[in-house]
């Protein structure tokens, strides 16, 4: 008993260290301190501090104590969460839907069908630009990125009420970049963060990457918990607050003018900055309130890509936001990736000129609202219903009932062919264990629907097994 009270110990130090909640250097508690926490005898946290020790792992300074031994282990992502919890984690998703087969179902993936996208927009795009001048083709970018896309973007945002002139937005490749840039520049480790609860599940993973303190805040169907948003930042004195805006993921949510407001109060009355992500903007039917035209692009950062509406292969996203923090950037930029994607730029701005972009987007709003209609009848039909009915956009944000597993359920339907997004991937405080998010463009083939009824028949028949 006392070995595997041993091994305990030696595990639990073991995963700090690997989630880096203890870097090299930290001193670790005192074998008294740690018998106490742990509800342990003295001599069994004594000799797994030696195992430790004996392994290289930490080290003892007579007289102070045991420290974590250096140098600091390359980073791995799956190793910050518990293997037991590999299918509700952030990445697990992500992996699952990029790494299937045409023949897997992805009702959790965050993107469009293939068959939906607009290949012969980007076809004729990519035909005219390799058709131009040969530079285009081979040189890096300018440090901000194309001009011409710059100029479209500052027209386009404006559309939203966000002023920025063309020097005020930064190419980037992609809207993951944009935040991992952002991230780089007002970040150090052990810094607060606050998201909401639940939100996008790559937040999560980018931020545990630059080993951030995460604080979630519970979100509305209007936006962020006020009360409970003053409070984290009266207690966290949080560096960032990254959301979307316009349709929330993962909830299709909209925020309300009222509590756009009362956060940005709040924000002015602390040091906190505000990343707003506005990926899903081309999908809204009536524009929502945005920080970053409310704020000015004072201390809201507004960015966004095209990956949704346009493709995932040609990345290119933007920061829009004040000068002197664009200058900055565009440092980080050039130190992180040079120049930047001048071929995806020149498809992309060439994609969004050329006249059937808009007529596109009408019409993929329409299907959206009928695949939105018809999900919700085929899920009504199993007892699953949504948190809130969406005014547009991909996702629904549905509840199960109480006792249910979703990370279960998702494992089950994995199984059979079919990917779903369970609930708690998305959230901080792991408290929708009974929720799943579902993209309704993905969910068009009846076998989820039918795969889904067997998961949950199964869940009933084999609770907590």
């Amino acid at each position: 008993m006392k070995n595997t009270k041993i091994e305990f110990v030696i595990r639990h130090i073991h995963e700090q260290i690997k989630n880096r909640s203890l870097l090299p250097g930290s001193r670790l508690p005192s074998v008294r301190a740690l018998a106490g926490l742990l509800s342990l005898s003295v001599s069994t946290i004594v000799e797994a501090y030696e195992r430790l020790a004996a392994q290289g792992l930490i080290e003892a300074k007579k007289g102070s104590g045991f420290f974590v031994a250096g140098p600091l282990a390359p980073l791995s992502i799956s190793e910050i969460y518990p293997k037991t919890d590999r299918n509700i984690d952030p990445l697990w998703i992500s992996r699952q839907a990029l790494e299937a087969q045409p023949e897997v179902l992805k009702p959790g993936c965050g993107w469009l069908p293939d068959h939906w996208m607009p290949h012969e927009n980007i076809r004729k795009a990519i035909r005219k630009v390799s058709k131009a001048n040969a530079n285009i083709l081979t040189d890096y970018s300018t440090p901000l990125g194309l001009a011409p896309l710059r100029e479209l973007l500052a027209r386009k945002i404006l559309t939203r009420g966000i002023e920025a002139m063309p020097n005020q937005i930064l190419l980037t490749d992609s809207g993951t970049q944009a935040i991992d840039l952002i991230c780089r520049y007002f970040l150090k480790p052990n810094d607060v963060v606050l998201v909401d609860d639940p939100c996008y599940f790559n937040f999560h993973a980018l931020l545990k990457v630059h080993q951030i303190r995460i604080i979630g805040v519970p979100y509305t169907q209007t936006g962020p918990d006020i009360e409970a948003f003053a409070q984290a930042i009266h207690t966290h004195n949080p560096r960032l607050y990254i959301t979307n805006s316009g349709i929330h993921n993962p909830t299709g949510a909209v925020l309300t003018a009222s509590k756009a407001y009362q956060v940005l109060r709040l924000v002015e009355q602390s040091s906190l900055i505000v990343v707003e992500d506005d990926i899903f903007a081309d999908l809204e039917l009536h524009a929502a309130p945005r920080l970053a035209a409310l704020d000015g692009l004072s201390r809201v950062i507004h960015i966004g890509s095209f990956s949704k509406t346009l493709s995932g292969a040609v990345r290119t996203g933007y920061i829009a936001t004040k000068p002197e923090w664009i200058e900055d950037l565009t440092d980080i930029k050039i130190a992180t990736c040079f120049g930047g994607n001048h071929l995806c730029s020149e498809i992309l701005y060439s994609a969004l000129t050329d006249g059937s972009y808009r007529k596109y987007l009408d019409e993929l709003k329409i299907e959206l609202a009928k695949a939105m209609d018809s999900t919700l009848k085929q899920l009504e039909k199993l007892g699953i219903h949504p948190w809130v009915k969406p005014q547009a956009g991909l996702f629904l944000w549905c509840r199960l009932p109480a006792h249910f597993d979703t990370a279960r359920i998702a494992q089950y339907c994995l199984e059979q062919g079919v990917i779903l997004a369970p609930g708690n991937a998305f959230s901080q405080s792991q408290n929708f264990q009974n929720f799943i998010r579902f993209n309704v463009a993905q969910c068009q083939n009846p076998k989820v629907f039918d795969v889904l009824s067997q998961a949950i028949q199964h869940e009933i028949a084999h609770p907590h097994c």
